[in-house]
């Protein structure tokens, strides 16, 4: 009998649930460590990056395939710009004592499935684009044979894992509420980085 593995989120973390990502595990460890501590702290809990997931990993498949290859099943999730996280810790930095002991997590400014961001990569670039769930094993060997490190290839699969169980199907306000801006939004970002999903070769010189 094979046993699915169940994984959480560094909010939902505990002594008894953990992780099978390192960076995740090292976060919540962090974070702990910081609160026995009794200093005064500041936790920012960003979600999926727009820039790992949808540029530097999803990037290549756009540009030979017109699709987002990525294994992340049917799950939701609300990627955020490090741009908007620095700008939301910046806003932070300039004012700490308000925030003292708060907790903000950052998502983008919706949550949605892989279906509906590879529609928003379709009108953003003015061609087709598709996503295709692939498997994991051999998404995170393709990380590997592309020589990620280990540690790193075992959090980006645990991320996708995660999402793919609708454990990043979340969306806060928070973002807004520390720098008065709305977070930017998958269209902006895919627009903003057309020249890097503009497929290469012959055909298009």
């Amino acid at each position: 009998m094979t046993m699915k593995r169940k994984y959480v989120t560094v909010s939902q973390m505990s002594i008894s649930e953990t992780t099978n990502s390192p960076q995740h595990k090292l976060h919540w460890l962090a974070e702990q460590t910081l609160s026995w501590s009794g200093l005064p702290v500041v936790t920012v809990r960003p979600t999926v990056f727009l820039e790992g997931f949808f540029l530097t990993l999803a990037a290549p498949g756009v540009r030979a395939s017109d699709e987002l290859a990525l294994p992340m099943g049917g799950g939701k999730t609300s990627p955020i710009s490090a741009v908007d996280v620095a700008r939301a810790v910046a806003a932070i930095l300039d004012d700490p004592a308000p925030h003292i002991g708060q907790i903000y997590d950052l998502t983008g400014p919706e949550s949605a499935d892989l279906d509906h961001y590879a529609r928003v990569f379709s009108e953003a670039l003015g061609r087709p684009i598709r996503y295709r769930d692939v498997p994991l094993a051999a998404w995170s060997e393709g990380l590997r044979q592309a020589k990620f490190p280990e540690h790193v290839v075992r959090h980006l699969s645990a991320m996708v894992e995660l999402t793919g169980q609708g454990r990043f199907d979340r969306m806060t306000d928070t973002m807004y509420k520390l720098t008065s801006k709305t977070p930017m939004n998958m269209r902006a970002f895919v627009k903003l980085h057309a020249a890097e999903f503009k497929p290469r070769g012959p055909a298009y010189s």
